[in-house]
């Protein structure tokens, strides 16, 4: 016999996703140009230790870090 009392919730219920707002590009911004002078000493050290340079660049770790970061703030 199957239980007919559960109550799923309906696609109208689903959360939405947000566009991000104006704030939190300016946070994002902020984070990210902080993060570049960090980003580049990893990535220099990193590139020094291997000699390779295929490993992801410091735009990239800043913009990772940055995406990371600015989502903490606004869960807080």
């Amino acid at each position: 016999m199957s239980d007919q009392t559960i109550d799923l919730p309906q696609m109208s219920e689903a959360k939405s996703v947000k566009k991000p707002t104006t704030e939190f590009a300016v946070y994002f911004g902020i984070i990210f140009l902080a993060t570049i002078p960090l980003a580049t000493f990893t990535w220099a050290l990193k590139v020094l230790r291997t000699g390779s340079l295929k490993h992801k660049g410091p735009m990239a770790r800043a913009w990772t870090q940055a995406r990371i970061i600015t989502p903490m703030i606004f869960a807080a």
